[in-house]
């Protein structure tokens, strides 16, 4: 059970979750994790659809929360079995995490890339073609649909999809289909749908390889130096709190009555100064954690992206959404977790959603708007 909301904090979406049926697909990934926590927080009932954890430890395993939900396990490229999820389920919102989210992965597995990403979307879009009742839908994707020329301009959601890399382009693929269900069966329905691009989140609890901070650990926890890949990268860093309250303030607007107004693509990106470089990032990450890193050149490596931002101004605008925690705030959060888990591994549940609260208070002093719009 989840633990009692302190009801000193702000409880922004308490309202909208609480009672409600809440489908979520790759719920036991990381960003799957954090979401299914604060569902449960929120008084949802919620219903996970994913593979097995895919790191060893997981986050989902160390909140406890299989015995806290509706826990399936199912591949998200089998039709039938995400229809039948959906159906079982009746969702009032549901939540299209499921994917292959590595980059380099993507360049050793393509085709199942291209099958979980883009597949896997068209077989949630299938199911909610046929639910009776109304239903708000979240679709996450990435930053990395734009088609990105590395100018350093920030990518607006009216930019040109793209992708060089099978992740990348499976990615803007899955925007193509949201956008094409949505044109050709939603725009009239029951049923809003909206896609999600966030860029590369941090935050206790993610265990995954060829991801910065997670090496990070690995390494410093192991007293090894550090290899650092591509030091002069730079990406839209921000706390994983960060989209995640995007995409519930999302799918708040979703469902309400002019949900259909809501039913467009969204950028959550980190605040201007959070575009900070693998090297940057490195550099305050041993501030919290001291060690040592070096920088090792990757012969035939598979190329990726060095430069990429967001603009957030339409969820600024329509949603009342805004970057809460710069890259300070939210490389101490992440190592906080991690140092806590080395310390008291089974107290995990209780400290995160211990920074739950703390972000919902950090977002309330900022002046995030949570007014409701049903």
């Amino acid at each position: 059970m989840p633990s009692p909301l302190n009801p000193s904090s702000p409880q922004p979406f308490s309202g909208v979750f609480s009672g409600k049926s809440v489908w979520i697909s790759g719920h036991t990934g990381f960003k799957g994790s954090w979401l299914t926590l604060w569902l449960l927080r929120l008084g949802a009932k919620v219903h996970g659809f994913s593979l097995p954890p895919p790191t060893s430890p997981s986050l989902f395993e160390q909140l406890a929360l299989q015995g806290a939900i509706h826990h399936e396990i199912g591949d998200i490229r089998d039709q039938q079995a995400v229809r039948s999820s959906i159906e079982r389920a009746k969702p009032d919102f549901v939540f299209h995490l499921a994917a292959q989210p590595l980059v380099r992965l993507s360049y050793a597995e393509p085709a199942e890339t291209f099958s979980t990403n883009i597949l896997g979307t068209v077989h949630v879009m299938e199911a909610l073609r046929h639910l009776p009742d109304r239903c708000a839908a979240v679709v996450v994707t990435s930053d990395k649909c734009y088609e990105n020329d590395e100018s350093g301009k920030p990518f607006s959601e009216g930019d040109a999809l793209g992708g060089r890399d099978p992740y990348s382009a499976s990615k803007a693929a899955c925007e193509i289909v949201a956008a094409a269900y949505r044109d050709s069966f939603f725009s009239s329905s029951k049923v809003a749908v909206a896609t999600a691009r966030a860029g590369n989140v941090i935050g206790g609890g993610d265990w995954a390889r060829d991801r910065l901070v997670p090496d990070c650990i690995r390494a410093l926890s192991a007293g090894k130096t550090l290899q650092v890949r591509t030091p002069h990268a730079v990406r839209p860093w921000q706390h994983v709190l960060e989209p995640l309250c995007g995409y519930l303030r999302l799918a708040q607007v979703l469902s309400s009555r002019n949900g259909q107004e809501f039913s467009a693509p969204f950028n959550f990106g980190p605040c201007w100064d959070s575009g900070l470089s693998v090297e940057e990032v490195v550099l305050r990450v041993l501030e919290f954690w001291p060690g040592a890193y070096e920088v090792v050149a990757q012969k035939n490596a598979p190329p990726e992206a060095h430069l990429l931002r967001l603009s957030t101004e339409k969820a600024e605008a329509l949603l009342g959404w805004h970057p809460v925690w710069d890259y300070s705030a939210s490389i101490g959060k992440t190592l906080e977790w991690y140092r806590a888990n080395e310390k008291q591994p089974a107290s995990m549940r209780a400290f995160s959603e211990r920074q739950i609260e703390d972000y919902l208070l950090a977002a309330s002093e900022s002046g995030m708007l949570w007014k409701d719009l049903a």
